[in-house]
């Protein structure tokens, strides 16, 4: 018992910052992501809208996926800054084009369009699984 908690303290250090440092990419890459789209989902969403409530749960799952792998792969914490960077960039880029495929997706999601916003959430999820699979190795 003694053991395991010499273990907790010596661990517990590195776990919070690591976490924090995750979940400070993760808040800053949701804030970009609200920023790059047309709409604006949280007044959507307060308003009922489903399919932005959809395509924001999505794009959120979609950006810690990588950051996950990032965090259980990491080595140090520069080793966590400099993938979980590289995943971000390269999600916001993977819904980006998601978006540009389909025509006028932010007036979709607006109207409450279930099917665009499944297709985006589907998308955003690949791509995460994906680039978590490639930075874990």
């Amino acid at each position: 018992m003694n053991e395991a908690m010499l273990a907790l303290w010596a661990g517990l250090p590195v776990f919070l910052v690591h976490s924090a440092t995750s979940l400070l990419i993760l808040f800053v890459g949701i804030g970009i992501y609200m920023k790059l789209t047309r709409h604006d989902e949280m007044a959507l969403i307060r308003a009922g809208n489903s399919a932005a409530a959809l395509s924001l749960g999505g794009a959120i799952v979609g950006l810690a996926l990588p950051l996950a792998f990032s965090l259980a792969a990491s080595v140090s914490l520069w080793d966590l800054l400099i993938w979980g960077v590289v995943a971000l960039v390269l999600q916001l880029v993977a819904f980006r084009l998601a978006d540009l495929f389909l025509k006028d997706i932010s007036a979709r999601i607006t109207a409450g369009d279930m099917a665009a916003a499944t297709f985006l959430v589907s998308v955003k999820l690949g791509t995460a699984l994906i680039n978590a699979a490639a930075i874990s190795g």
